[in-house]
């Protein structure tokens, strides 16, 4: 019984943690990537068309992996800017999982 309750409650702050990162990486997302990628990450956006932002449903950008979308946002690609310094390391990891609700 102790250990179910246990249980309970650690399942219930992880849940809780995840929705919080989901929280702050839509805050981020919304004040730096909204812009060309849009609000529904399929980059409709004037700029995201001007600088031809891949949507987030793209077949090649779904099969990229964390790693490689971190590597990315940090260091830039094409016309999106690096966001090394900009953005802390956790920022853009919580950037990334708000990243993958959009994709769903």
């Amino acid at each position: 019984m102790v250990k179910q309750i246990v249980r309970a409650v650690f399942v219930s702050l992880l849940a809780a943690g995840t929705v919080s990162f989901a929280q702050d990486g839509a805050a981020t997302y919304k004040s730096k990537c909204q812009m060309c990628h849009g609000a529904t990450g399929m980059a409709d956006t004037p700029a995201g068309k001007s600088t031809k932002a891949r949507p987030f449903n793209d077949p090649d950008v779904v099969k990229m992996s964390d790693a490689d979308l971190i590597n990315v946002t940090t260091n830039g690609h094409g016309k999106m800017p690096a966001y090394k310094g900009k953005l802390t390391d956790t920022q853009i990891k919580d950037v990334i999982a708000y990243i993958h609700t959009l994709q769903k």
